[in-house]
């Protein structure tokens, strides 16, 4: 399944990066899609097995980001592309990725707000989420209000899935 997932992922990615990066929206008519075609691909090559590992696999993306959507730091595209991911892949492929995404993307993370000049900010505020997280609902903290720093983060969920392809 992994080797036949490598396509229709890379080109779903590729797409979802371009409309992250100039829109920051990930449009539901690419990651629905990719899902359930996901879920029908797993089904047909495994059978009930493959199904399984589709709807784990799409667990496994929703509970992490959905969490990361509930403290306000991750967007409900980002959460729907990686269930969809989950779908493909499976949950343990699926958390190899996102393991090499949340360093990516904190790398990337680091450098959006070295060269926007809130790093100092972005630090508080991460210590204040991860601390405090109660106190630090205020809606003038960056990691609590996406608008005022919002990052594209698909580049780094392409990055994390794409190098998962090579290690597992």
């Amino acid at each position: 399944m992994h080797s036949f997932a490598w396509w229709p992922t890379l080109i779903v990615l590729a797409v979802a990066t371009f409309t992250d990066l100039r829109y920051r929206r990930i449009p539901n008519w690419l990651v629905l899609p990719f899902l359930l075609v996901g879920i029908a691909v797993s089904g047909w090559l495994h059978g009930w097995h493959g199904v399984g590992q589709s709807i784990a696999g799409m667990g496994v993306g929703i509970l992490i980001y959905g969490i990361l959507y509930w403290m306000a730091g991750m967007g409900a595209g980002d959460v729907k592309l990686c269930a969809a991911i989950g779908a493909w892949i499976g949950p343990g492929q699926l958390f190899i990725a996102l393991v090499i995404t949340a360093i990516v993307g904190g790398i990337m993370a680091l450098c959006w707000a070295a060269y926007g000049g809130f790093l100092g900010e972005l630090i508080t505020g991460a210590g204040e989420l991860v601390f405090d997280w109660k106190a630090s609902k205020d809606a003038d903290r960056p990691l609590v209000n996406p608008l005022k720093r919002k990052m594209p983060y698909v580049p780094a969920i392409a990055i994390g899935t794409l190098v998962s392809f090579f290690s597992h």
